[in-house]
């Protein structure tokens, strides 16, 4: 039996009813196979009025298969162009099948998916959440290559279309409709299949239901082709900007740009062809394989549980406390009470505690403002979140996640005060950024119920918490703070215990290089550039006075004295140096704090501080040392500190090494997280690079022995 369903009906029209094996309909050899087989028989029909395709699954189509295009390497650009075109054969030959084709979209279209239904002169989709419509290629480093790009150009325009495919927007319902994505939608799903026979029906004395817009005489395209003069300008604009904010780092984006722009300059054809051949090179790319690999496979792996321990009933929690109604604490009642969990908010004050509802409040105007939300939700909300200052106000509560400054005695006094107020089996979690699990769980009566929860900020934009074990933390506590973690809509990693845990490491590690390198007299604008280039989204020292200088030093030195690390262990002294005689002798502790950090900030802006550069620029040394190397020492210094944390067993998987380090730390996307960079970089190259850089810059460029090993192996970081 075909997966492809074939039926036609007393009216002459056929619906192609599509169950491709496996999960989900997608573009793959059995999809070329049947579609090939599919529109010469559609071809040879007598008596056809019309064409319906529908879909078996709960998805209508999910686009091409990763698992492909991750397999093709550098040398099969060919292969690829030969292949895109060969779908694109199909899908032409079906626009220009003499009668009308619909598609029948009751699940969502993405990708190749959106491409077929783009091949169909009229898009029917079911009114529901779960038909999501769009060309997110992009984010995976692709660009669509079905005709994708060419197609919705010529249905939108320029700049109708750039958005969408630039920024990976999709779409649902009624917006669809609205956007031009489809031609009308139904109520129920019942109504889907009916409804397009009834619109084949409808339309079967008009010969302009079987053509596309951009086969339709005199056609043109919304906004105007590039003879328009103010496309003309878009065009030549647009290219500049997209550079200023990629980087060039990215090559999908300036690929769908400049086909985009092929698609309004030349014949419509002739821009497919151009498609197929930037697709080609990009699904050969580096960034491809790196993006599609993390961003894609293993966020899947992360996101379905592969660190949650096995054989534990799901749970929810109902009612959180959280301690401390400061930038952390607000946010966290914020995304809880969002989701519907009842959230007791404390503080030492009523006025403190209500002073973090209100950030609630604010963040809900916000969305008011823009239409995506309205006063009903935002009451909702807020009658979820109920400050306090009362110790009793906590009891029942199934979580309590302790948001406090990083003070080991005060996180302690806490846990030893509040606790008795947790559920029978409730957890304690303390969002802590660098203090070990461990040490905090000696104040618990119950350790085994002790967790690390670690959010970013702003915690209402952050997708990333950063799950930490302590020695005693248990399977089942480990697994209601995963499960939390989801009820709140955010991505969880799950690492073991020791101070700074991963993502605190890797993260110190590109500040503390960025300091080293002022330090050691490299011109401090140059540093912040080149931070940027490499793709950070701002500068290095830029990034340290927004975390603050002062807090850096404060938490330094209570480790120091505590005994978490020791001094001589230190790979940064001078950057320390630096830090210190900063806040200590001219009070520059950061954006937020004293009189700034390395930059001044006013109302204009921030600007270096003027004494910096007097204080620390070599001439000659900034001569001395070369861009490359300077990216590198950026990059290379967050690489290694996470193969140290996977060595020293912090990382359990690598999976969550790189999706910790996009969505936490901010790696460059392109890189698809700081493990899977050294796969296409190379593990050789890796190593002699890491040589090279030790030889000028100091022993911490050494690369870890298990990159050796792995080679040795033949192996990747997988």
């Amino acid at each position: 039996m075909s997966v492809f369903k074939y039926e036609k009906d007393q009216d002459g029209i056929v619906t192609i009813t599509m169950d491709m094996t496996g999960p989900v309909n997608a573009v793959n050899e059995e999809f070329e196979g049947v579609m090939s087989e599919t529109v010469a028989r559609l071809e040879d029909e007598s008596d056809l009025s019309g064409v319906v395709f529908a879909s078996a699954k709960q998805t209508f189509f999910a686009g091409g298969d990763l698992n492909v295009i991750l397999a093709m390497q550098p040398g099969q650009e060919k292969e690829v162009f030969d292949n895109v075109e060969k779908l694109k054969d199909m899908f032409r030959r079906l626009e220009k099948l003499p009668v009308p084709v619909v598609a029948a979209i009751n699940g969502a279209a993405l990708g190749g998916g959106f491409e077929l239904c783009l091949s169909c002169n009229h898009r029917i989709a079911w009114e529901d959440k779960s038909v999501e419509i769009g060309l997110p290629e992009v984010q995976l480093g692709l660009m669509p290559g079905a005709g994708g790009v060419v197609r919705l150009t010529h249905l939108l325009g320029l700049q109708g279309a750039l958005p969408f495919l630039l920024e990976a927007k999709k779409v649902r319902g009624a917006k669809a409709k609205e956007v031009g994505f489809v031609h009308e939608t139904v109520a129920e799903l019942e109504q889907l299949v009916p409804r397009a026979k009834a619109w084949i029906l409808e339309n079967k004395d008009d010969p302009q239901a079987s053509i596309q817009p951009w086969d339709s005489k005199g056609h043109k395209i919304p906004g105007g082709n590039i003879m328009n003069p103010k496309i003309a300008q878009v065009a030549l604009v647009a290219p500049q900007m997209l550079r200023q904010k990629a980087r060039g780092l990215m090559p999908a984006p300036e690929s769908i740009l400049e086909t985009a722009v092929e698609a309004i300059t030349s014949g419509f054809d002739a821009a497919q062809r151009v498609e197929s051949r930037k697709f080609a090179a990009l699904a050969t790319s580096p960034q491809a394989k790196n993006m599609i690999s993390t961003l894609f496979f293993q966020l899947n792996e992360v996101n379905a549980g592969s660190s949650r321990p096995q054989g534990i009933d799901t749970s929810k929690v109902k009612k959180v406390g959280v301690i401390g109604a400061g930038m952390m604490g607000q946010g966290i009642a914020y995304v809880a009470a969002k989701v519907g969990i009842e959230v007791v908010l404390k503080d030492m004050s009523m006025e403190a505690a209500e002073k973090g509802k209100a950030y609630s409040e604010k963040l809900l105007d916000k969305a008011i403002s823009r239409g995506r939300s309205d006063e009903t939700k935002k009451a909702q909300l807020l009658n979820l979140i109920h400050p306090t200052d009362k110790n009793e106000d906590l009891a029942g509560c199934d979580l309590v996640v302790e948001a406090v400054f990083e003070d080991m005695g005060l996180k302690h006094k806490i846990t030893k005060d509040l606790e008795p107020q947790l559920a029978d089996g409730g957890v304690w979690a303390s969002n802590t950024s660098s203090l070990p699990i461990t040490q905090l769980a000696e104040a618990s009566d119950k350790p085994e119920n002790f967790i690390g929860l670690h959010f970013f900020s702003p915690v209402d934009k952050m997708p990333l918490v950063e799950i930490i074990c302590g020695d005693k933390t248990s399977d089942e506590t480990l697994a209601k703070g995963f499960d939390f973690v989801q009820q709140i809509k955010k991505t969880p990693i799950v690492v073991n215990d020791k101070v700074g845990f991963f993502t605190g490491r890797a993260f110190a590690a590109q500040l503390n290089e960025a300091a080293q390198m002022l330090s050691d007299g490299i011109d401090p604008i140059r540093i912040d550039n080149l931070g940027k280039a490499v793709g950070m989204p701002i500068g290095p020292l830029a990034i340290n006075d927004e975390v603050s200088l002062s807090l850096l030093v404060k938490v330094r030195k209570a480790h120091l004295e505590s005994g978490l690390i020791k001094l001589e262990d230190d790979k940064y002294p001078e950057a320390w140096a630096l830090r210190e005689t900063l806040v200590h002798e001219y009070n520059r502790g950061g954006r937020y704090h004293g009189d700034g950090g390395y930059f001044d900030y006013t109302d204009e802006g921030k600007v270096l501080w003027p004494k910096l550069r007097e204080m620390y620029f070599k001439p000659e040394v900034n001569e001395a040392v070369d861009n490359q190397d300077i990216k590198d020492r950026l990059l290379f210094s967050c690489v290694i500190e996470t193969l140290n944390c996977l060595e020293e067993g912090v990382l359990r998987t690598v999976a969550d090494a790189n999706i910790g380090s996009i969505f936490g730390i901010g790696a460059p996307p392109w890189t698809g997280g700081y493990l899977q960079f050294i796969n296409t970089y190379g593990l050789e190259r890796f190593i002699n690079r890491c040589d090279e850089l030790s030889e000028r810059y100091g022993d911490r460029f050494k690369a870890p022995a298990m990159v050796a090993e792995k080679l040795a192996a033949g192996e990747l970081f997988n």
